[in-house]
């Protein structure tokens, strides 16, 4: 506990030199724009903060390797390409379609009127493309919530056009649940009853009852204070996990739960030492170690696990989630806050300062 907080007041005391401090959920947020890692990440085979890859979760080099192109060439081909070689059911598939969204939302908030013209190009070239449907209703709720304030006429507008988007991409490709999953977050934005959300949510279960995607979109819809609750929130997550087979990342959807409903700042160290707590983290655990090397959602879990374990002084196994995603912060928690790449850089330097602390050392973790 002691090297935890005396950490915590050397960066506080830092403040006085540019450094600041921001609330987030789950405690104190703990950012120096621009300065190199608290620990040495070298000593570790670590990638420097500012190296670290913000788009993924984990590695996609097909993916990568596309996004150069299209964003280099503004030639959308290559995407629909690996879009169509990419089975409907497969995780593969949501993420993709999510990075692809992101990339254009980017663009075009970083150019407006200019950015993103790929996608248009693809639209416009290939109406009957069923991935590029799927983009542009994922890339039309990215800019909802990233453009507009939830409740406005703007807001709304913007979601409606992504739900009648990914009703098209849906008639396109009619195995396919990722229009689905995009619609699951246009429920959440426009408030959809719960009879509502229920006709989507079979159409997904149909057609992918294991993607844990789509149970964490679901999971965002029943935390939302208008048409959710905490205890459905938990009822929906132990459910999912509970009718999982073993190998299944369902498993780890409490944990998704939790830390939904985490409050915005919380410095009470019992508090992720809790049963509720503990209790999900090793249910992640158990779904990480028993979960395929190559299942696409395996770096998610491992991105949360990081934060709950960093929280609870579990040094060893903080570190060595770490190893397995370190290079890659595109994930919940990091991708909550404004600057994903710090965020996880300081839950990197506490778990390698708590595991020295503790007799921890790189022939130890990497031996």
């Amino acid at each position: 506990m002691e090297i935890l907080w005396f950490l915590l007041a050397l960066c506080m005391i830092a403040a006085v030199a540019g450094p600041y401090l921001r609330r987030r959920r789950g405690g104190i947020r703990l950012a120096v724009p621009g300065s190199p890692d608290a620990a040495d990440p070298d000593t570790y085979g670590f990638v420097r903060q500012e190296l670290l890859d913000v788009r993924l979760p984990g590695p996609d080099q097909d993916l990568l390797d596309v996004l150069d192109v299209v964003q280099g060439t503004q030639e959308w081909r290559a995407a629909s390409q690996l879009l169509a070689g990419t089975p409907k059911e497969d995780e593969h598939r949501w993420q993709r379609v999510q990075a692809f969204a992101g990339a254009a939302s980017l663009e075009l908030s970083s150019r407006p009127g200019v950015g993103g013209a790929w996608l248009r190009k693809w639209r416009a070239e290939a109406p009957k493309d069923a991935g590029a449907a799927a983009v542009h209703a994922e890339f039309l709720v990215q800019q909802a919530w990233r453009s507009s304030t939830p409740g406005t006429d703007d807001f709304r507008i913007i979601l409606e056009e992504a739900r009648s988007v990914a009703g098209e991409a849906a008639l396109l490709a009619p195995g396919d649940p990722v229009p689905y999953i995009v619609e699951l977050a246009v429920a959440r934005g426009l408030g959809y009853s719960h009879e509502e959300f229920d006709q989507v949510w079979v159409k997904i279960i149909d057609r992918a009852p294991g993607h844990l995607g789509a149970h964490v979109a679901a999971l965002h819809y029943w935390c939302e204070k208008w048409h959710g609750s905490r205890e459905l929130a938990d009822r929906f997550a132990t459910s999912a996990a509970a009718r999982a087979p073993r190998g299944s990342l369902l498993a780890a959807l409490p944990l998704f739960a939790v830390y939904e409903h985490l409050p915005e700042v919380n410095l009470v160290q019992g508090f992720y030492r809790s049963v509720v707590v503990t209790k999900a983290v090793e249910g992640a655990m158990f779904a990480v170690h028993a979960a395929r090397p190559d299942d696409p959602m395996l770096a998610h879990v491992r991105h949360l696990l990081v934060f709950f374990l960093v929280r609870m002084e579990r040094w060893s196994e903080a570190m060595h989630q770490i190893v397995h995603i370190d290079g890659q912060v595109g994930a919940l928690p990091w991708t909550a806050g404004e600057d994903p790449a710090a965020d996880y850089t300081v839950y990197r330097a506490l778990a390698v300062a708590g595991y020295e602390a503790n007799g921890g050392s790189p022939a130890k973790l990497l031996g």
